[in-house]
């Protein structure tokens, strides 16, 4: 078993205790990302970040943890690309004038997410210039920034596409909302495709990673399976814009 496996099946024993089942996979953190108490004080600390309140336009992951940001984002007039559950129905735009008052909590959900957003090509993504920030939630996440997910890679391979497309690097803004007991301060080596993060919001407070590692550029095609590319859209998309 590799550190990174012991490592999450460790931070889900803890995370049991705090997390808030989902209603289609319950506490199966292998399939999902869950809510917790408390992410509502995590999200009142990126809110408190001059990269929030100075951005209008982000990318934010599906993860039930991030339900209220994207709701609030929505209320203080922010725009937000959200991915898709395993990026199969690649990605949604989501913008305030789309979503009648009120209603913004169930925008902010991803049943909601579909039926007041509307789907976005890469193309389209492209063409909207660059994020202002990026905010994901996390399996666990090491002081030193490194990021473990449900550990199919979807976050490393949505940075992937965005690289490749110009519209983040190194100096994107990157957070993880995660609860306190999902950080990590053992000492963890990133993969050549693991996504560092710049912050980590928790209930207790917000930290900023100092010294962050180099964040990889592009896709690597050699490490994905024919089945990923097939089951993937933006990743059939993206082939097709480069000529492959």
């Amino acid at each position: 078993m590799t550190k990174t496996k012991i490592v999450r099946e460790k931070i889900w024993s803890k995370l049991a205790d705090v997390a808030l089942p989902d209603s289609r996979f319950h506490l199966n953190f292998s399939e999902v990302i869950p809510d917790f108490i408390g992410s509502d004080r995590a999200t009142d600390h990126i809110e408190s970040q001059p990269f929030y309140q100075d951005g209008q336009y982000a990318f934010i992951t599906p993860d039930n943890c991030l339900v209220e940001l994207r709701k609030r984002m929505l209320q203080a007039g922010k725009s937000m690309v959200v991915s898709t559950y395993g990026i199969y129905r690649g990605f949604y735009l989501l913008e305030p004038d789309m979503v009648p008052a009120g209603q913004e909590l169930f925008a902010a959900w991803l049943d909601g997410l579909e039926h007041f957003g509307r789907r976005i090509s890469l193309e389209e993504i492209a063409e909207k210039g660059r994020f202002d920030f990026m905010v994901t939630g996390a399996s666990a996440v090491s002081l030193d920034g490194v990021r473990f997910g449900k550990g199919h890679g979807f976050f490393d391979l949505e940075w992937g596409m965005f690289t490749e497309l110009g519209i983040v690097d190194s100096q994107t803004p990157v957070t993880a909302i995660v609860h306190d007991v999902q950080v990590v301060e053992d000492k963890l080596f990133p993969s050549p495709t693991d996504i560092l993060v710049d912050y980590i919001a928790t209930p207790s407070g917000m930290r900023r990673v100092e010294n962050r590692a180099v964040r990889p550029r592009g896709i690597h095609w050699d490490l994905l399976e024919p089945e990923q590319i097939e089951n993937t859209p933006p990743l059939q998309e993206l082939r097709r814009m480069h000529g492959l």
